[in-house]
């Protein structure tokens, strides 16, 4: 469990990142055609990490024809146009030394991005995820502050830092220290995204709502969930560590919750999975009949039930 990121803790390997801008530095991507840089992008993979370089070339195309997201709204963002994240240029909410996370990522320095692909109606950060506040910070002093702000690991969050992409690329581009990279999202990626992240991330910390289509539909505003997160957690495992959160929501145990642990303990290999019981009406969940309320005794002693069932993967807080 989670050992490639213990690995670079003790300094035995190096991160993803640091590899990749080993490769072809300063090589000029911008003549290839776009899909002659996803050939490329896999001849390098097969003889080991891609490069940097060509990541950061391909991030720039998609953005004038965004597809970082399954919405595949296909705006050019480069233009100012607004796709369902309603992300243009890069916002941050805050910047900072988590303590709260797991506790093999503490000390975290965490950076909140401004926007989201979903519309979570019990979303918690919704003045950062739907309201997009937050302040433009260059990518080379967002780099300095990480070089020297004491974090374990880099933790790239929102909101969610899909959008984001080309940003992190850049500040990446600008960092030199050993640390581990952690991306803290929904997962609702393309496969195309996935393939760039992919050699560049060594942890996935994820946000796994729902298994049931259908609420993630009407709670999330979000069509086909969970094959593409599923999808994309198989794909993430192939490359970095896992470490799976599941917010566990009133009312939806058996929908959701149960058959996604029974999926997780099935089809991952080596995840570590955090069962959260904090969830709060908050947002617009007031107006949803089934989440507009606490977690009831029943549900949380259930929780405690799954917790021991599964303590195999982690346990949960």
């Amino acid at each position: 469990m989670l050992e490639r990121y213990s690995s670079i803790l003790t300094g035995d390997i190096d991160p993803y990142y640091l590899l990749a801008k080993e490769k072809d530095r300063g090589k000029d991507y911008s003549i290839y055609t776009y899909d002659d840089l996803w050939i490329e992008l896999e001849k390098q993979r097969k003889d080991g990490v891609p490069s940097l370089e060509i990541k950061r070339e391909l991030a720039e195309r998609i953005l004038e024809n965004c597809i970082f997201c399954e919405r595949r709204c296909g705006v050019n963002r480069k233009k100012g146009e607004k796709g369902a994240c309603r992300v243009t240029e890069t916002k941050i909410s805050s910047e900072f030394l988590h303590m709260g996370e797991e506790r093999e990522l503490v000390p975290s320095h965490t950076v909140f991005f401004a926007g989201c692909n979903f519309n979570c109606v019990f979303c918690q950060n919704y003045e950062i995820s739907q309201l997009n506040q937050g302040i433009e910070i260059s990518p080379v002093i967002l780099a300095d502050r990480i070089q020297g702000g004491g974090g374990k690991n880099v933790n790239w969050v929102g909101g969610d830092p899909t959008p984001h992409i080309p940003y992190v690329l850049e500040v990446l581009d600008n960092l030199s220290s050993p640390l581990p990279q952690i991306w803290n999202s929904n997962m609702y990626l393309t496969e195309e995204t996935m393939e760039i992240l992919s050699g560049l991330m060594d942890v996935y910390l994820t946000d796994f709502k729902y298994w049931d289509e259908e609420c993630a539909e009407r709670l999330s505003k979000v069509k086909n969930y969970t094959s593409v997160v599923k999808r994309n957690h198989l794909m993430a495992e192939k490359t970095g560590d896992l470490i799976i959160r599941h917010l566990v929501l009133p009312g939806h145990m058996e929908c959701c919750t149960k058959p996604l642990l029974e999926w997780i303990d099935s089809e991952l290999e080596e995840p570590r999975v955090n069962i959260m019981s904090q969830y709060r009406p908050v947002w617009d969940a007031d107006k949803h009949e089934d989440i507009g309320r606490y977690l009831s005794g029943k549900e949380k002693r259930e929780i405690r039930r799954l917790r021991k069932k599964y303590s195999h993967l982690g346990g949960g807080n």
